[in-house]
Protein backbone atom coordinates (compact mmCIF):
# COMPACT_ATOMS: atom_id res chain seq x y z
CA UNK A 1 0.00 0.00 0.00
CA UNK A 2 1.46 3.62 -0.84
CA UNK A 3 1.74 6.21 1.69
CA UNK A 4 0.01 8.72 0.53
CA UNK A 5 -3.07 6.09 -0.13
CA UNK A 6 -2.88 5.54 3.25
CA UNK A 7 -2.99 9.21 4.10
CA UNK A 8 -5.91 9.71 1.78
CA UNK A 9 -7.73 7.25 3.91
CA UNK A 10 -7.03 8.44 6.95
CA UNK A 11 -8.32 11.90 5.95
CA UNK A 12 -11.39 10.31 5.00
CA UNK A 13 -11.66 8.61 8.34
CA UNK A 14 -11.04 12.16 9.84
CA UNK A 15 -13.54 13.77 7.89
CA UNK A 16 -16.11 11.03 9.20
CA UNK A 17 -15.23 11.09 12.31
CA UNK A 18 -15.96 15.08 13.04
CA UNK A 19 -19.40 14.66 11.70
CA UNK A 20 -22.42 13.20 13.19
CA UNK A 21 -23.65 12.37 9.94
CA UNK A 22 -22.91 10.57 6.99
CA UNK A 23 -21.20 12.36 4.13
CA UNK A 24 -21.71 11.90 0.46
CA UNK A 25 -19.01 10.74 -1.68
CA UNK A 26 -19.25 13.54 -3.88
CA UNK A 27 -19.16 15.81 -0.46
CA UNK A 28 -15.67 13.86 0.05
CA UNK A 29 -14.81 14.76 -3.77
CA UNK A 30 -15.28 17.90 -3.56
CA UNK A 31 -13.02 18.62 -0.83
CA UNK A 32 -10.12 16.60 -1.97
CA UNK A 33 -10.22 17.80 -5.56
CA UNK A 34 -11.03 21.41 -4.29
CA UNK A 35 -8.05 21.36 -2.11
CA UNK A 36 -6.16 19.22 -5.18
CA UNK A 37 -4.84 17.08 -2.63
CA UNK A 38 -5.46 14.01 -5.13
CA UNK A 39 -7.38 13.13 -8.17
CA UNK A 40 -10.79 11.62 -8.37
CA UNK A 41 -9.81 7.56 -9.10
CA UNK A 42 -7.49 7.55 -6.46
CA UNK A 43 -9.65 8.90 -4.10
CA UNK A 44 -12.45 6.56 -5.15
CA UNK A 45 -9.68 3.64 -4.84
CA UNK A 46 -9.29 5.26 -1.12
CA UNK A 47 -13.06 4.92 -0.44
CA UNK A 48 -13.33 1.51 -2.15
CA UNK A 49 -10.02 -0.16 0.12
CA UNK A 50 -11.80 1.76 3.47
CA UNK A 51 -15.54 -0.27 2.50
CA UNK A 52 -13.66 -3.64 1.85
CA UNK A 53 -12.07 -3.75 4.99
CA UNK A 54 -14.98 -2.58 6.80
CA UNK A 55 -13.87 0.94 7.78
CA UNK A 56 -16.70 2.59 6.60
CA UNK A 57 -20.32 1.60 6.28
CA UNK A 58 -21.41 2.68 2.52
CA UNK A 59 -24.75 3.33 1.59
CA UNK A 60 -25.52 2.89 -2.12
CA UNK A 61 -28.46 4.84 -3.51
CA UNK A 62 -29.24 5.29 -7.15
CA UNK A 63 -27.25 8.81 -7.60
CA UNK A 64 -25.47 8.95 -4.33
CA UNK A 65 -23.50 7.11 -2.01
CA UNK A 66 -23.38 8.05 1.82
CA UNK A 67 -20.60 6.76 3.72
CA UNK A 68 -20.12 6.54 7.98
CA UNK A 69 -17.27 5.56 10.18
CA UNK A 70 -17.42 2.43 11.11
CA UNK A 71 -16.09 1.06 14.75
CA UNK A 72 -13.15 -0.37 13.05
CA UNK A 73 -12.34 2.73 11.33
CA UNK A 74 -12.84 4.65 14.26
CA UNK A 75 -10.35 2.18 16.32
CA UNK A 76 -7.98 3.01 13.07
CA UNK A 77 -8.18 6.44 13.27
CA UNK A 78 -7.27 6.24 17.29
CA UNK A 79 -4.09 3.97 16.45
CA UNK A 80 -3.14 5.85 13.03
CA UNK A 81 -4.33 9.47 12.84
CA UNK A 82 -1.04 11.07 14.21
CA UNK A 83 0.02 10.57 10.83
CA UNK A 84 -2.06 13.39 9.34
CA UNK A 85 -0.51 16.64 9.78
CA UNK A 86 -1.93 19.50 11.72
CA UNK A 87 -1.83 21.51 8.32
CA UNK A 88 -4.20 18.96 6.84
CA UNK A 89 -6.20 18.59 10.06
CA UNK A 90 -6.58 22.11 10.15
CA UNK A 91 -7.96 22.13 6.26
CA UNK A 92 -10.25 19.85 6.89
CA UNK A 93 -11.82 21.52 9.81
CA UNK A 94 -12.03 24.42 8.26
CA UNK A 95 -13.55 22.70 5.40
CA UNK A 96 -16.52 21.05 7.77
CA UNK A 97 -17.00 24.56 9.60
CA UNK A 98 -17.49 26.53 6.60
CA UNK A 99 -20.08 23.84 4.88
CA UNK A 100 -21.37 22.15 7.83
CA UNK A 101 -25.18 23.29 7.38
CA UNK A 102 -25.25 22.57 3.64
CA UNK A 103 -22.97 19.14 3.99
CA UNK A 104 -26.36 17.74 6.90
CA UNK A 105 -28.85 19.48 4.63
CA UNK A 106 -27.82 16.95 1.38
CA UNK A 107 -27.73 14.07 3.25
CA UNK A 108 -30.65 14.87 5.50
CA UNK A 109 -33.14 14.01 2.66
CA UNK A 110 -32.62 10.61 0.81
CA UNK A 111 -35.17 10.12 -2.28
CA UNK A 112 -34.83 6.89 -4.36
CA UNK A 113 -37.23 4.07 -5.96
CA UNK A 114 -37.01 0.15 -6.81
CA UNK A 115 -38.63 -1.98 -9.16
CA UNK A 116 -41.18 -3.87 -7.27
CA UNK A 117 -42.16 -7.84 -7.50
CA UNK A 118 -45.22 -6.74 -8.82
CA UNK A 119 -43.56 -4.47 -11.82
CA UNK A 120 -44.96 -1.11 -10.29
CA UNK A 121 -41.94 1.22 -8.49
CA UNK A 122 -41.67 2.01 -4.77
CA UNK A 123 -40.20 5.39 -4.29
CA UNK A 124 -38.65 6.10 -1.12
CA UNK A 125 -38.47 9.35 0.55
CA UNK A 126 -36.72 10.03 3.95
CA UNK A 127 -36.14 12.57 6.39
CA UNK A 128 -32.72 12.19 8.20
CA UNK A 129 -31.27 13.70 11.07
CA UNK A 130 -27.84 12.22 12.06
CA UNK A 131 -27.70 8.64 11.52
CA UNK A 132 -31.37 8.47 12.49
CA UNK A 133 -34.49 8.81 10.45
CA UNK A 134 -37.28 11.14 11.54
CA UNK A 135 -39.56 10.39 8.81
CA UNK A 136 -39.94 7.51 5.34
CA UNK A 137 -42.88 7.07 3.10
CA UNK A 138 -42.96 4.46 1.09
CA UNK A 139 -45.45 5.09 -2.07
CA UNK A 140 -46.12 3.06 -4.77
CA UNK A 141 -46.31 4.33 -8.26
CA UNK A 142 -47.17 3.03 -11.92
CA UNK A 143 -44.23 3.79 -13.99
CA UNK A 144 -40.71 4.67 -13.72
CA UNK A 145 -41.58 8.56 -15.18
CA UNK A 146 -43.40 9.20 -11.93
CA UNK A 147 -40.66 7.57 -9.35
CA UNK A 148 -38.32 9.83 -10.94
CA UNK A 149 -40.80 12.91 -10.73
CA UNK A 150 -41.33 12.43 -7.25
CA UNK A 151 -38.01 11.83 -6.29
CA UNK A 152 -36.71 15.39 -7.82
CA UNK A 153 -39.67 16.83 -5.96
CA UNK A 154 -38.54 15.44 -2.82
CA UNK A 155 -36.39 18.18 -1.60
CA UNK A 156 -38.95 21.17 -1.99
CA UNK A 157 -41.50 19.19 -0.97
CA UNK A 158 -40.34 17.44 2.61
CA UNK A 159 -40.34 19.96 5.18
CA UNK A 160 -43.97 21.02 4.11
CA UNK A 161 -45.11 17.66 3.37
CA UNK A 162 -43.35 16.58 7.03
CA UNK A 163 -44.80 20.18 8.96
CA UNK A 164 -48.51 18.60 7.73
CA UNK A 165 -48.37 15.09 8.81
CA UNK A 166 -46.56 16.32 12.65
CA UNK A 167 -49.79 18.65 12.63
CA UNK A 168 -52.45 16.25 11.68
CA UNK A 169 -50.96 13.47 13.87
CA UNK A 170 -50.79 15.60 17.15
CA UNK A 171 -54.10 16.67 16.56
CA UNK A 172 -56.65 16.39 19.39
Amino acid sequence: MSEPLTLYKLMILYMLKQVKFPLAGAQISDFFLNKEYTTYFTLQKALAELEESHLVKLEAGRKTSRYEITREGEQTLSFFGKKISPAIIEDIDAYLQDNKVRLRDEVSLVADYDRSPNQDYVVRCAILEGKGQLLEINISVPDKEQAEHMCSRWSQESQPLYSIIMQRLMKD
